[in-house]
C-alpha cells in the first residue's frame, strides 16, 4: 500500500515543512547568539567605595550678646550701653582682635503691660540686645575666652553665649583627593570579588559621588542628605562612591 501521505501526493506540503524547520534552525541560533551577547554586554559588578580621615577645624563662629530691660527705652539705652562697653574692653583684655568681631545693629522689642492675663495697651517695658559675632582661625585663644567669658555674670552683665562653631575651610581641596581614595578603594573590593569567580574587572561604566559625612570623633552618625558636626574641634570626613565596573571573562 502507498503512503498516503508520501511526498509525492503532497509535495507542497513537504516544502512547506521543510523550509519552517530550517526557518526555526536558524532563528533559534540567532537568538541564542543575542542572547549570549546581551548577558555579555550586562555583566557589570557594582561596588561601594568608602575613605575617611581624621581632620581639625581651622576656622571658628562665636556669638555673644548683652541685653537690657528697663520701663523707658532710654533707661533701657543707657545700661545696655555700659555692658557693650564693659563686654568690649573684655575683648580687649583678651587680645580679640577688632577684625575678628561684627557688632550688629541692636535690637529693641517692647513688652506690653499685662493685667489679668490681658494686654492694657501700654508699655511695661523696653528691651534692647546686642549681639556679636566673632570669627577667627586662632582656635585654640578664641575657644579659651568663648569657655572664660561667663566670668563676666559675676559683674552683673547679662551675657549669652552660643556654642562655637568650628568649621575647616579646605574641604574643597579634600573632596577631590577622598573622592579618588574612595574610588581606588571602590576597584580593590571590585578586584577582589572578580577574583573569588574567576573574572576581572574591565572599564568603568558609571561612578556616583555619594554625600560627605562629617561627623565628630567615632561617630556613627550618617544622613542621606549629609552630616556637618560644628560643635567638634577635631572631626572625621568619610567620603562614599559608588561605581559600576565592566567584567572580563
Amino acid at each position: 500500500m502507498r503512503n498516503i501521505f508520501s511526498s509525492e501526493r503532497f509535495p507542497q506540503l513537504f516544502g512547506g515543512l521543510l523550509a519552517l524547520s530550517i526557518a526555526l534552525v536558524v532563528s533559534s541560533a540567532i537568538a541564542a547568539q543575542a542572547i549570549r551577547t546581551i548577558r555579555y554586554t550586562d555583566d557589570t559588578l557594582k561596588v561601594t567605595g568608602s575613605a575617611k580621615r581624621p581632620i581639625t577645624s581651622d576656622y571658628m563662629v562665636w556669638r555673644v550678646s548683652v541685653s537690657s530691660q528697663q520701663p523707658t527705652a532710654q533707661a533701657a539705652y543707657q545700661e545696655l550701653k555700659t555692658h557693650t562697653e564693659r563686654l568690649q574692653r573684655y575683648f580687649q583684655e583678651k587680645q580679640i582682635a577688632e577684625k575678628e568681631i561684627t557688632l550688629s545693629a541692636i535690637d529693641t522689642n517692647v513688652i506690653p503691660e499685662i493685667v489679668n492675663n490681658r494686654e492694657t495697651g501700654n508699655v511695661a517695658a523696653y528691651k534692647l540686645t546686642q549681639r556679636w559675632e566673632i570669627r577667627s582661625g586662632d582656635i585654640e585663644r578664641v575657644s579659651k575666652v568663648s569657655q572664660q567669658v561667663t566670668e563676666l555674670l559675676n559683674e552683673g552683665i547679662p551675657i549669652t553665649s552660643e556654642p562655637p562653631q568650628y568649621m575647616y575651610t579646605q574641604l574643597s581641596k579634600l573632596r577631590v583627593e577622598m573622592v579618588a581614595e574612595a574610588t581606588k578603594d571602590a576597584k580593590a573590593r571590585a578586584d577582589a570579588i572578580a577574583r573569588s569567580t574567576g573574572n576581572k574587572i574591565g572599564t568603568v561604566r558609571s561612578a556616583k559621588t555619594g554625600v560627605f559625612q562629617i561627623t565628630s570623633p567615632n561617630s556613627t552618625e550618617v544622613s542621606d542628605s549629609g552630616v556637618y558636626d560644628t560643635s567638634s574641634i577635631n572631626k572625621d570626613i568619610t567620603a562614599v562612591v559608588s561605581v559600576e565596573f565592566g567584567i572580563e571573562r
